[in-house]
């Protein structure tokens, strides 16, 4: 596992990003919620159980991620396309997500998900450019990047060294022109 230690010096950003918006499905956790795994859930002896008493864990660095951003007082997002919206918000609470997001911010449904953004913007009134945005998926990365959010790819879920990438990503974006 990396070390907060390594990361990137926020403060050599001119302006730092403001939210940070991830996926769900195969970003934060190693499954689709609507196909993979069967709610209800439950925690039992400290471990998350679907209702076939399958284990259903998140990645290894996603509450090390979480707990970094918002102590460095990052506004948190989730943009996630599933129908399995109970499920999902189920998942999240379960795992102790919860406290990082703010109920406005979290939009699970079907859908581009630029509308997602739109609702994430409405309710932080945070530009476009001020936010990053990590997803497995292309087509998704694609959409929303219209939109000026700095989007980062992640192919094997969220990580200490994704996280590090996408703020060298925003650097980068956001340097251009300065």
């Amino acid at each position: 596992m990396s070390s907060f230690k390594e990361l990137w010096n926020l403060e050599e950003l001119d302006e730092k990003p403001q939210v940070i918006v991830f996926d769900l499905d195969y970003t934060l956790w190693p499954f689709y919620v609507d196909c993979e795994v069967t709610p209800p859930f439950q925690v039992v002896k400290d471990v998350v159980l679907d209702r076939n008493k399958h284990e259903v864990k998140h990645y290894y660095e996603v509450l090390p991620v979480l707990e970094k951003l918002g102590n460095e007082g990052y506004e948190l997002a989730i943009a996630s396309r599933t129908g399995e919206v109970a499920g999902a918000k189920s998942l999240m609470n379960l795992f102790g997500w919860m406290p990082y997001f703010k109920e406005q911010n979290i939009q699970i449904y079907p859908g581009d998900k630029k509308r997602h953004f739109d609702n994430i913007q409405r309710a932080t009134k945070v530009p476009y450019n001020r936010m990053i945005f990590f997803d497995d998926e292309w087509r998704n990365i694609r959409s929303v990047s219209e939109l000026g959010v700095t989007c980062v790819y992640v192919k094997k879920g969220i990580s200490i060294a994704e996280l590090k990438r996408g703020f060298e990503e925003y650097k980068l974006k956001n340097s251009i022109g300065s």
